[in-house]
């Protein structure tokens, strides 16, 4: 495989590359950028997360001319999101070139200071459709310099309805430029406008063996009710301890009343959507990728071209439409050789979308359920409890590590140490560790301490009593097991047979009694 330097990228912004980590070029980099620097035109067909930006950025900002301050370069973006990522990581590539200036252009934004900007001069524009008309008919924006042109996330143009729009800012640029198409999926209405706009352009489709990266993301459907979704929801959070997550929703008002839910439930999150104001959409961006939010819940749209280091859960609380949201939806996990969990909730009134997205993906997603033991296996002759890992455990109730890291505050979030060892081998309790001893000197600690006898167990799970021959869990307290199951409910231990100490924190805390955390 060759370096950027020998696909003709110039050694300092080979150095700039080396600083942030980036030596080899992916599949779409390999081949795009060698197209581009001959100033060819390309349609660039690739799926999210594979490397696109860098392969049409670094182009661009080799072939600048620094001492025109004029608009050079214009990349269209279908939303504030991705347009406020692309010019992130163009700013990073020119952050030691002061003569070099990238303006992101978009709705929400005060259009005075884009106004100041514009007049101080900038070579490359990064806007979405609808501002960028704005300015063109304020004749604020002059596009007649414009020699390089990026359409990036191109059918989701298509799918929001911009292609008219698009169309309106392509007759406004000069007829000479060089225009690069990237997309993930080229459906018939971007062929046509590449057949109307392009000049003979040059097909890079970079496939994979999987249409996912199943290597890099697990996947699951739960099956579930209607009436049952938010405790399971509730119950695979708990269970599987993400460090971050991203829970998606098909409507706004989906989202905005599932983040309520879920913070009235002690739960870090924060939504995502379009009634948001810009300003507040950049606070939640910024708190989610500083992980000062453990959930972000979301629209497609908002989340379109989100790449967010670190999440390592995809909750599918709505399931997507068809298989090409499907995938989109759970590439925001599995990034850049890491691994994640992607977990689509299913009732019986989806499974026409669900066959969709198995027929379209070309694979047979695992069922799992949601039970008082936590997520099973719902498929097999035998009963599988599915662990914190993600992972089925046969033969018998095993509580996971919960490899996630959450720690016990907000300044303490990386706090990995869930859960004990027991003697059997399952580790930890779920729901952060609530263990409780199975038989005889099996132990259960997590953030307190909870020890069983020499036949008794006992569990951790909040505050309440212990009880006997049964099993309890307080609104996602979960009940320890013995032989005799005797159990730890809310609190305190009963029967003089097992001990138990409580965390019991406060909201401040980030806990929520009603969790039993």
């Amino acid at each position: 495989m060759a370096n950027f330097e020998q696909l003709g990228i110039r050694p300092e912004w080979c150095e700039v590359l080396k600083h942030q980590g980036i030596a080899v070029p992916t599949p779409v980099q390999e081949r795009s950028i060698p197209v581009l620097l001959g100033g060819r035109d390309i349609i660039a067909e690739a799926q999210t997360g594979t490397g696109k930006t860098l392969a049409f950025l670094l182009p661009i900002i080799q072939k600048i001319n620094v001492s025109d301050r004029s608009p050079q370069a214009l990349i269209i973006a279908p939303t504030r999101e991705l347009a406020l990522q692309i010019t992130e990581e163009a700013k990073k590539l020119t952050a030691n070139d002061d003569k070099l200036h990238v303006l992101a252009v978009y709705g929400g934004q005060d259009v005075e200071k884009q106004l100041r900007k514009l007049q101080n001069g900038t070579q490359i524009v990064v806007g979405t459709p609808g501002r960028l008309l704005d300015h063109l008919r304020r004749g604020t924006l002059k596009l007649d310099n414009v020699k390089k042109l990026v359409l990036d996330e191109a059918d989701q143009m298509l799918h929001m309805g911009f292609l008219d729009d698009v169309e309106t800012i392509l007759r406004e640029l000069p007829h000479k430029r060089q225009t690069m198409l990237f997309s993930a999926t080229m459906p018939k209405g971007i062929r046509v406008l590449a057949k109307n706009y392009m000049k003979d352009p040059e097909d890079v489709k970079v496939s994979s063996k999987s249409v996912i990266p199943i290597h890099q993301i697990r996947q699951q459907v739960l099956e579930c009710t209607d009436r049952g979704k938010f405790d399971a929801l509730r119950g695979m959070i708990d269970t599987y301890r993400p460090y971050l997550a991203i829970i998606f929703c098909r409507t706004k008002r989906r989202a905005s009343k599932l983040n309520e839910d879920l913070r009235e439930a002690g739960y870090e999150s924060d939504e995502l959507h379009g009634d948001l104001s810009q300003s507040k959409r950049e606070n939640v961006m910024k708190a989610f990728r500083d992980a000062k939010l453990q959930i972000l819940v979301a629209t497609d749209v908002a989340a379109r071209g989100l790449d967010v280091e670190g999440v390592t859960h995809v909750f599918n609380y709505d399931i997507p439409h068809d298989a090409e949201s499907y995938i989109h939806r759970i590439g925001r996990t599995g990034r850049a050789g890491g691994t994640g969990l992607a977990v689509t909730f299913a009732t019986q009134h989806d499974r026409p979308e669900l066959a969709r997205i198995e027929e379209g993906t070309n694979q047979k997603l695992n069922r799992i359920q949601w039970t008082s033991e936590g997520p099973v296996a719902s498929t097999g002759a035998s009963r599988r409890v599915i662990n914190s890992e993600g992972n089925d455990e046969r033969g018998g109730r095993t509580a996971g590590t919960g490899s996630a890291r959450r720690g016990a505050g907000r300044n303490d979030r990386r706090d990995g140490g869930r859960g004990g060892r027991g003697s059997r081998g399952g580790e930890g309790g779920r729901s952060g560790g609530r263990s409780g001893g199975r038989s005889g000197d099996e132990r259960g600690a997590s953030r307190g301490s909870a020890r069983s006898s020499s036949s008794r167990g006992t569990s951790q799970g909040g505050r309440g009593g212990a009880g006997r021959g049964e099993e309890r869990s307080s609104s996602g307290g979960w009940a320890g097991r013995s032989a005799d199951k005797r159990t730890a409910g809310r609190g305190g231990a009963g029967s003089g047979r097992s001990d138990s100490a409580g965390r019991g924190p406060s909201r401040g805390d980030r806990r929520d009694s009603r969790r039993g955390r």
